[in-house]
């Protein structure tokens, strides 16, 4: 990556996401020296504005952010870092800065349901999509046959893998 730290005083504005949930978890700020602190230690670094010094996100309280990837936007003067957090990431206790529960939305999968079963439509392809997608619909079609909705699904998926 070739980062821009000239924009905004010397610091990008890092959106920490978490990769499971695709949650957004927090907004920080990172000059070079955090950038380069969080690739070396694989745990997001920041630089606070406030003490004017880094901080590792969890050095105090054990809550780490574990990276996993981070991309810069088309600017190249913000980052999106996606993390596997280690407990809650706000300061007050709360999962989020947002005080959202950071838990995996499964809502998105009811739309499908609905246009599976009622097309009788098919269309023919040889891609490992196509393949995928037909196997679901198989299994969505079971799912109705045997009294079960999308929604059964969500429910057990979110008591599964809802809560981090």
């Amino acid at each position: 990556m070739n980062l821009d730290f000239d924009k905004l005083d010397g610091l990008l504005p890092a959106i920490i996401q978490d990769n499971a949930t695709g949650k957004v978890l927090m907004l920080g700020f990172m000059n070079e020296e955090a950038y380069k602190k969080t690739l070396e230690i694989g745990k997001v670094t920041f630089y606070s504005r406030t003490r004017q010094c880094l901080w590792t996100k969890g050095e105090t309280s054990g809550n780490f952010l574990n990276v996993v990837s981070m991309r810069d936007d088309c600017d190249h003067d913000t980052l999106l870092i996606k993390v596997n957090p280690v407990g809650p990431v706000c300061h007050t206790g709360a999962d989020t800065c947002w005080d959202e529960e950071n838990k995996a939305d499964f809502s998105s999968l009811q739309f499908i349901e609905e246009a599976v079963l009622s097309s009788e439509k098919r269309v023919a392809a040889d891609s490992p999509l196509a393949e995928k997608a037909a196997q679901l619909e198989v299994f969505m079609r079971s799912l109705a046959a045997e009294g079960f909705s999308m929604k059964d699904v969500i429910s057990f998926l979110a008591s599964q893998y809802g809560s981090k």
